[in-house]
């Protein structure tokens, strides 16, 4: 499985469930400064605050942006409501391995939605506050999750210049300041066993 970051909370999801390769987007919106994709091509389109502002897809992608659940080429989608209105956390499940997607969320996710979510394997949090977790409550979710991977998203960039810089985050945390990835390769027989791996993307 191959993760790379789009900018703000978007990511790309490269998979192979079953024979093909699938392209699974989440948060694939347009940006307010910055520069983003035009379009993007893919299977699956996931939306966490509704599909309003979505970059133009090609593709014929299947999109989910309400709370429910479906297998889709092999690749098993959840969208579970928050309590924050028309928002959405989100959750894909392929080759033996969960993806949780927070979206643009600063509120702790409720027992029923953390139910919901189960055991995840890679966590997608935002971290540069505004409406976003700030590093202190996100680090608290990822407390309540325990994944093996977290992604932190939504940190200072182009596209978010008055967001807070990821490295406040991993000092917070207490991870190295690492160079960042173009895009993370994830396994599941190398996914951490114990500590838990924090892989800082650089925009594609």
């Amino acid at each position: 499985m191959h993760i790379s970051w789009l900018g703000s909370t978007g990511i790309k999801i490269q998979t192979k469930p079953q024979n093909d390769d699938i392209t699974v987007l989440i948060d694939p919106y347009k940006s307010v400064s910055g520069a983003s994709p035009r379009s993007l091509n893919a299977h699956i389109a996931l939306f966490t605050r509704g599909e309003d502002e979505s970059i133009t897809l090609s593709g014929d992608p299947y999109t989910l942006s309400h709370g429910g659940e479906c297998e889709i080429k092999g690749v098993l989608l959840t969208a579970v409501p928050t309590e924050q209105e028309q928002k959405m956390i989100v959750r894909i499940d392929s080759e033996s391995m969960s993806v949780a997607h927070l979206g643009l969320n600063n509120k702790i996710p409720s027992n029923d939605a953390l139910q919901n979510l189960g055991n995840v394997d890679i966590l997608c949090i935002a971290v540069g506050g505004g409406e976003g977790y700030d590093p202190e409550t996100a680090i608290k979710v990822i407390n309540l999750i325990e994944p093996r991977v977290v992604i932190p998203l939504g940190f200072q960039s182009e596209n978010d210049p008055n967001a807070i810089p990821v490295e406040k985050f991993l000092k917070e945390i207490g991870a190295a300041t690492t160079k960042p990835e173009k895009k993370v390769i994830l396994k599941k027989k190398d996914l951490a066993t114990e500590d838990t791996q924090i892989v800082v993307l650089e925009k594609e």
